[in-house]
């Protein structure tokens, strides 16, 4: 039994142990990745990432897609007015969007976690994550590296899984537990990695607690918009002046 099956058993991961489960998790699923997450959410999840694209067309400078992974967020964010970068950790991920090979492209991929991001400090103008917040193994860590980055009023946005409206929640919670790895297992041959994705939605903190996370973490102007019933949220926040 590895680390990604034990993940799921009775005894606690350590946070290396989980650095290296979600590693493996990625590396697993990033061939299909993306025609995963289309089958998943029946394509819905593109619809989540221009609204975030949309409420960012404000913003010049530098932006960077954390956690960006095959670089679909980060082609939305492509304008010239803008360097568009992606930082990942998982060198297979940036190596399956390199590979499709489409325009517009983000200025540079670079390899990194969100606990030590390769940036300067104060060098940021928006920070952007889709759906990989929920993947760092410290968050506390992550925030402050956020905030080390960014430059005094920076924007922060993240969009990510949360709590779906209650006359909902059965529905989609029978859907994620039973539709989405049997998917795994079929399309990406990973049911395992799967099941570990639809954990991960699980233990994140719904729309109010990660707002009071932000808060706490320093951030300013925090607020948050749900998607699709609150299946998923945007949420914003600012580094103070």
């Amino acid at each position: 039994m590895n680390v990604l099956e034990e993940s799921f058993g009775h005894r606690q991961v350590t946070p290396q142990e989980r650095r290296m489960l979600i590693r493996a998790v990625f590396s697993a699923v990033a061939p299909r990745y993306d025609l995963m997450n289309d089958l998943m959410s029946w394509g819905i999840h593109r619809l989540w990432k221009r609204r975030l694209a949309r409420r960012c067309e404000a913003v010049r400078g530098r932006i960077v897609d954390l956690a960006g992974g095959t670089g679909d967020v980060a082609r939305l964010l492509v304008r010239s007015d803008r360097e568009v970068i992606v930082v990942d950790p998982s060198l297979m991920m940036m190596k399956a969007g390199l590979a499709k090979a489409r325009r517009p492209s983000p200025n540079a991929w670079l390899a990194g976690e969100a606990e030590a991001l390769p940036l300067a400090t104060e060098s940021v103008d928006l920070l952007a994550i889709a759906f990989g917040i929920r993947n760092v193994t410290r968050l506390d860590a992550a925030l402050s590296e956020i905030q080390r980055v960014l430059r005094p009023g920076g924007h922060f946005v993240c969009l990510e899984f949360s709590r779906p409206a209650k006359w909902l929640a059965p529905f989609y919670d029978l859907y994620s537990w039973l539709v989405i790895p049997a998917l795994g297992a079929i399309v990406a041959r990973a049911p395992i990695a799967y099941r570990y994705l639809v954990e991960s939605i699980r233990r994140f903190p719904d729309q109010r607690e990660f707002a009071r996370i932000l808060t706490e973490a320093g951030f300013v102007d925090v607020s948050w918009e749900n998607c699709s019933f609150g299946i998923a949220s945007l949420h914003f926040a600012r580094k103070s002046h």
